[in-house]
């Protein structure tokens, strides 16, 4: 399959609700009730959030035949050199196929600064935590989370760079 990744830019921001909402209820049935992930979604990746995002973060997407197939979302590198992976979603169809490593890696060798990234993971996402396990991230720490109402246990993972 023939992709690219390149920088968002505000065109990008409706598909990439759309690949937000497709990968989320397919990640998560059955971890988490389908309202609390519509009340996330809805939060996280609205009008507003998506353009603070693409002007206070950096954010790749990959494209495939004009249209996106995922995306990933890194903080600012503090001045440790230390960023947060905060989001990397697929279309749930077009995972397995290196999409998801080159979003990564195009964060890893185009931030500069950058040292050490952070992520939390849910520890029933059996797809993320394989990921990135397979990708070199260590498990730091795990918590018990209140995720609006409904408990999650979380996992810090980090990778040094």
């Amino acid at each position: 399959m023939n992709f690219t990744i390149r920088k968002m830019t505000n065109e990008d921001i409706k598909q990439i609700q759309s690949i937000a909402k497709k990968s989320w209820n397919a990640t998560y049935e059955g971890i988490i009730p389908e309202t609390i992930q519509n009340n996330f979604l809805l939060m996280a990746y609205s009008d507003e959030m998506m353009k603070h995002r693409l002007n206070h973060s950096f954010m790749y997407v990959a494209e495939t035949d004009s249209e996106l197939a995922g995306f990933v979302n890194f903080t600012p590198v503090d001045e440790k050199g230390l960023s947060e992976l905060s989001a990397i979603y697929l279309d749930p169809d077009l995972q397995n196929r290196g999409i998801g490593t080159a979003l990564l890696n195009e964060g890893i060798h185009n931030i500069d600064g950058l040292k050490e990234i952070r992520l939390e993971v849910e520890k029933e996402n059996k797809i993320g935590m394989s990921f990135y396990k397979a990708k070199g991230f260590d498990v730091v720490e795990e918590y018990d989370e209140d995720f609006d109402g409904h408990k999650l246990k979380t996992v810090i993972m980090k990778l040094d760079i």
